[in-house]
C-alpha cells in the first residue's frame, strides 16, 4: 500500500492512502469498497498506538494501511460511526486480525455484524494512545450517528463526521423530522461549538472544513430533506 504525505483530503476508490502528520497525531486515509467509503486510521505518535475509524470494506488493504512490520501501530479500537452496512463490512476481520477493541453509539449497535466492546454516549471520550477523541452524538442519519473530535493542542479541531455531514449538506434522512433533527444537531453541536477552521473528514468523498460549509446552512434547511 502506497501512503502520500501530502495531504488533500482526496482519496481515489481503489488508490493510494494519504496521511496528514499532526504534532501528536496522524490521520491517514483511506478510500474502500464499491461505495467509496473512507476509513480513517489515527496513529498516536507518542505510544504508536491506533484507532480506526469506520472499518467498511477491503480488510487486506486495511491491513496494509495498518502495516505488516515490527514497527507497526497497535490497533487498539475501532469504532463504527453508525449502523449502515456500508461502514462494516470489514468490521469482524479487521478487529479479529489485531485484537483490536470495537466501539459504537448503543442505538446503532444492534446491526453490527459484532456486539461493541464499548457503547458510547454524546460527550463521551475515547483515547488514541495520549491522544482524545469526543463523541458527539448526531441524530437524524440513523438514530445513533456519532463523530469525533480530536482538538489538536497545536492547530486546527478535527472532526470526523462518518454520514452526517459532507461537504455540499448534511447526511440522507428518511422523513422531513430526521432531517430537522439532524440539521439542527449539525448546527448546534458542530458549526456553533468549533471552530470555521475545523477540518471535516466524511463517510464518503473529499473532506471539506466548518468554515467553508457554514454559509450554505440556510440553504440547506431551506432546501429541505
Amino acid at each position: 500500500m502506497n501512503v502520500v504525505e501530502e495531504y488533500s483530503g482526496h482519496v481515489e476508490p481503489g488508490g493510494d492512502a494519504a496521511r496528514r502528520t499532526l504534532a501528536a497525531l496522524t490521520i491517514t486515509k483511506l478510500s474502500v469498497g464499491p461505495m467509496d467509503n473512507n476509513a480513517y486510521l489515527l496513529v498516536c505518535r507518542e505510544t504508536n498506538e491506533a484507532l480506526l475509524i469506520d472499518a467498511a470494506n477491503d480488510p487486506d488493504r486495511i491491513s496494509d494501511v495498518v502495516g505488516h512490520g515490527p514497527d507497526r501501530p497497535a490497533l487498539r479500537t475501532v469504532v463504527t460511526t453508525h449502523q449502515h452496512a456500508d461502514h462494516w463490512q470489514a468490521l469482524g476481520a479487521v478487529a479479529g486480525a489485531n485484537g483490536s477493541n470495537t466501539a459504537a453509539h448503543p442505538e446503532d449497535a444492534e446491526p453490527l455484524p459484532i456486539p461493541p466492546d464499548f457503547l458510547v454516549e454524546h460527550g463521551d471520550t475515547l483515547k488514541v494512545g495520549a491522544c482524545v477523541l469526543e463523541v458527539i452524538h448526531l441524530r437524524g442519519h440513523t438514530p445513533g450517528s456519532i463523530a469525533l473530535l480530536y482538538r489538536d493542542p497545536e492547530g486546527s479541531a478535527h472532526v470526523f463526521t462518518g454520514d452526517s455531514l459532507f461537504p455540499g449538506g448534511v447526511g440522507k434522512t428518511g422523513s422531513p423530522e430526521l432531517f430537522t433533527s439532524l440539521l439542527n444537531d449539525v448546527t448546534e453541536r458542530l458549526f456553533d461549538a468549533l471552530p470555521e477552521d475545523t477540518w471535516v473528514y466524511p463517510g464518503h468523498g473529499d473532506d471539506t472544513t466548518l468554515g467553508a460549509e457554514k454559509p450554505k446552512l440556510a440553504e440547506w434547511r431551506e432546501r429541505g430533506w
